[in-house]
């Protein structure tokens, strides 16, 4: 019989365990069944929160920079290198992360962060970033970030707008002309798992404005705002997929950086260096906290999956809660999914002690697939 070669390359378990974590979890499960059994770990992301950290996993050095916050405070965030390819996460600079708790300001947060953040990769050589855009506390359209990389953005006084969305309804000169030249220069590959347009029924504000924080009353004001500020900037670009990612900072990346918009898993994958780490491997392992509709949509497991049913390599998966059929399951590539909430149904007790279960059912994994 052919020697096991397991890959686990989970994401996160949000609010549980980190991709890291997750991947020792799942090892020392594998481990306690069929303890010679190969294992080589590669937490992955899809852009979103923990993009860095995956990077960083996959051995990207990881640098801190003081930048702006969503609400103008200083935060400090993190980046990571590699040679001359940075991965930046905007939730790093601009994420809810940096809010106190119960604190939103949905017509004021600024990505001003993020735009410093993308200049700490220019200033440190970067030639390739990949900009993971999800989690964000903002709904600017970029137009913070912008400003940071040397836009102006104008009222009819010739006076800059005020931070956020809120701010845009004002905009009546949009100058791109001081932008930092060197980002016409680098090659920024807009990575996420949203393919929103900016506005209307289906964009940013309609669609993710109320996790942060927006009222019906905010959403429409701030859906008018972006539209506005997408007739000054161009029309077209609102439109593409991806222009509503992170609160519109993908329309602002796409419009005026001349960034290239791919689906933040895929992107990751090829980062990371999955496709030789899947070659060595007889069974792949992926998950994430919850597995439900939205994984099929461009989250973590189902690109993992995917990618390894190409190659013809099984794939199982470990999740917080499952709440997709058996069927799904298998039209993703995912022969079998373990759930904690099995092995303890109540949800808070099962996040508390992710780990541990985690681990036993890693143990299951390994009697139904190893031995």
């Amino acid at each position: 019989m052919e020697t096991a070669r397991v890959l686990v390359a989970a994401d996160k378990f949000k609010g549980s365990l980190t991709a890291t974590q997750v991947a020792e979890r799942v090892t020392a499960g594998l481990r306690r069944v069929v303890p010679g059994v190969q294992v080589e770990t590669l937490p992955v992301a899809d852009g979103g929160d923990g993009t860095v950290a995956a990077a960083v996993a996959a051995g990207f050095e990881r640098r801190e920079v003081r930048v702006t916050g969503p609400l103008g405070d200083p935060v400090t965030a993190a980046y990571a290198l590699r040679d001359t390819t940075a991965v930046v996460e905007m939730a790093e600079a601009s994420g809810l992360q940096h809010l106190p708790p119960g604190v939103f300001a949905p017509l004021t947060a600024t990505t001003y962060g993020s735009g410093e953040l993308l200049a700490a990769a220019l200033d440190a050589g970067a030639r390739t970033i990949v900009f993971g855009v999800g989690g964000s506390a903002t709904t600017d359209g970029g137009a913070g970030m912008l400003a940071a990389l040397g836009a102006r953005f104008l009222d009819t006084d010739g006076k800059p707008v005020g931070p956020g969305g809120g701010g845009l309804a004002d905009l009546a000169e949009a100058d791109l002309s001081g932008l930092d030249p060197r980002m016409a220069d680098v090659d920024l590959v807009l990575a996420s798992d949203v393919d929103n347009p900016l506005t209307g029924p289906k964009g940013a504000p309609e669609i993710y404005g109320r996790q942060k924080g927006a009222t019906d009353d905010d959403i429409a004001a701030l859906d008018a705002a972006l539209a506005h500020y997408a007739s000054v900037l161009g029309p077209d670009h609102a439109r593409l997929p991806g222009a509503g990612a992170a609160g519109g900072i993908g329309y602002g990346a796409l419009v005026a950086l001349g960034a290239r918009f791919r689906p933040g898993i895929e992107v990751m994958l090829d980062v990371l260096g999955f496709a030789p780490a899947l070659a060595r491997a007889t069974l792949v392992i992926t998950g994430e906290g919850s597995l439900d509709e939205q994984t099929l949509h461009g989250k973590a497991p189902a690109g993992v999956a995917a990618a390894a049913r190409s190659a013809g390599v099984e794939v199982v998966a470990v999740c917080g809660r499952l709440a997709l059929r058996s069927e799904a399951l298998a039209g993703a590539g995912i022969s079998r999914a373990y759930a904690l909430t099995d092995l303890e149904p109540d949800p808070a007790v099962s996040m508390a002690l992710a780990g541990p279960l985690l681990e036993r059912a890693s143990e299951a994994i390994a009697r139904d697939f190893l031995l």
